[in-house]
């Protein structure tokens, strides 16, 4: 019956035509003789990436050269045992097929307990051609560390940048572009919304507000049960979800578990510290949220202070809470950019706090973010928490991103360009 099952999907995929497909700035790389793995938040697009690279595939190979599976389909109710009974289905369609010229692409693979080890003979025994996607970074990091060590090359995969979400949008822009006043107007208004609703792909494609709020409030619930609950297998639902509540609203600031634990303990719920420490962890390794540690030149000192804490999309923000601080909204997104852009990026902070320093190399890029810089008191505690960065770091340039404040200016010695962070996030 499995083998019937399989070669229905095999089949049906081959013969399906894929639906158009908006490029993505990233390109999936095909005959690396590595596994190509693609890790993210669910909904993010990766499906999309298999179906990208199938595209391209297909121009140069025949369709019954590749294998695509995905097993979020409720059929497949497998274990990494069973999942050798898609190579006997393959050949029995196809005997005459040599497979080390077959593309296998398994999608939502962390779904099938005991998939590495299914993964790594097919790799050492019939194809270097394997593509696999997950939503956990944990289970795949783990086994890719174990037993596809020196087999992989990862990819991490997020919503929409925002100049993945213009190209979605259907709008086309170049530097002198924004001189142009409509058009300007047209990507400063597609700002506002990316601000709130975030860079799902799906969502970018929903014109009703009420039917984004449904859809995202959808993904967290599937997030909440499927990807926390049931695969860590935390059994107090009411402390996980509070405790996410609580992350989103704190969306930005440090993120103390001590508070959360006195907050649930008041409130009559009896769960440990440790237990609290679990469902963080867990949340960060399913992409839904992202720990940012304080910068420190000893390793143990940033592994021990107090990290920050973000969403990975605005619209899960907009979705599940009240959320109305678009200062909040405007470093949540920034800190999703500057993390597609950098090795490393961190905190920084001595008698002042700097929101961001980004390292590709040994001396960083420094960041504020702040909605306005307008008033006068705003901006001089931004520059100042600039210039202290900057003196750390022996820096001598700087940037406040702001929503549409504009200006440069030169004190100290250090040249600090306030730029929009649409403009920031398009051109730079």
């Amino acid at each position: 019956m499995r083998k019937e099952l399989f070669k229905e999907i095999i089949v049906s995929f081959q013969r399906k035509e894929l639906p158009d497909i908006i490029q993505r700035d990233l390109q999936l790389p095909v005959n690396t003789g590595k596994i190509v793995t693609l890790i993210g938040v669910r909904r993010s697009g990766k499906t999309y990436f298999l179906y990208q690279t199938i595209k391209e595939l297909r121009k140069t190979i025949e369709r019954e050269n590749i294998v695509y599976v995905n097993f979020d389909d409720e059929r497949l109710e497998i274990k990494g045992k069973d999942l050798g009974v898609i190579i006997e289905s393959y050949k029995e369609l196809y005997p005459d097929k040599n497979l080390s010229n077959v593309y296998f692409l398994f999608d939502e693979i962390q779904n099938v307990e005991g998939w590495e080890k299914f993964i790594k003979r097919l790799y050492e025994t019939e194809t270097r051609n394997i593509f696999i996607t997950g939503s956990s970074s944990k289970l795949l990091s783990k086994e890719i560390a174990t037993t596809l060590r020196g087999r992989t090359i990862k990819y991490e995969i997020y919503p929409l940048s925002f100049k993945e979400f213009l190209k979605f949008k259907k709008l086309k822009i170049s530097p002198i572009d924004i001189y142009d006043l409509n058009l300007k107007a047209k990507v400063k208004k597609l700002f506002e919304e990316y601000l709130q609703w975030g860079g799902f792909p799906e969502i970018s494609f929903v014109e009703n507000d009420e039917i984004k709020l449904k859809i995202l409030q959808e993904y967290f619930d599937v997030m909440l049960y499927r990807d926390l609950v049931e695969r860590y297998n935390f059994t107090n639902i009411p402390v996980v979800r509070y405790l996410l509540k609580r992350a989103i609203e704190n969306v930005s600031s440090p993120f103390s578990v001590n508070n959360i634990y006195n907050e649930l303990k008041s409130a009559g719920y009896k769960v440990s510290k440790d237990t609290l420490y679990s469902i963080v962890d867990a949340a960060e390794n399913v992409y839904l949220v992202r720990l940012l540690e304080k910068y420190s030149r000893s390793v143990l000192k940033r592994s021990l202070s107090l990290k920050k804490l973000y969403i990975i999309d605005n619209g899960l923000i907009t979705a599940n809470s009240f959320f109305k601080d678009k200062g909040k909204l405007l470093e949540n997104l920034t800190f999703r950019e500057l993390l597609l852009r950098y090795k490393q990026i961190f905190y920084f902070k001595m008698k002042r706090e700097c929101d961001f320093i980004g390292f590709s190399d040994e001396i960083p890029d420094i960041y504020q973010v702040s909605y306005t810089i307008k008033d006068e008191k705003t901006f001089k505690r931004e520059t100042e928490s600039i210039l202290e960065a900057c003196r750390f770091f022996n820096k001598k340039e700087a940037f406040i991103l702001t929503l549409d404040d504009e200006l440069e200016i030169e004190k100290e010695g250090v040249k600090i360009h306030a730029i929009p962070c649409w403009r920031f996030f398009v051109f730079r």
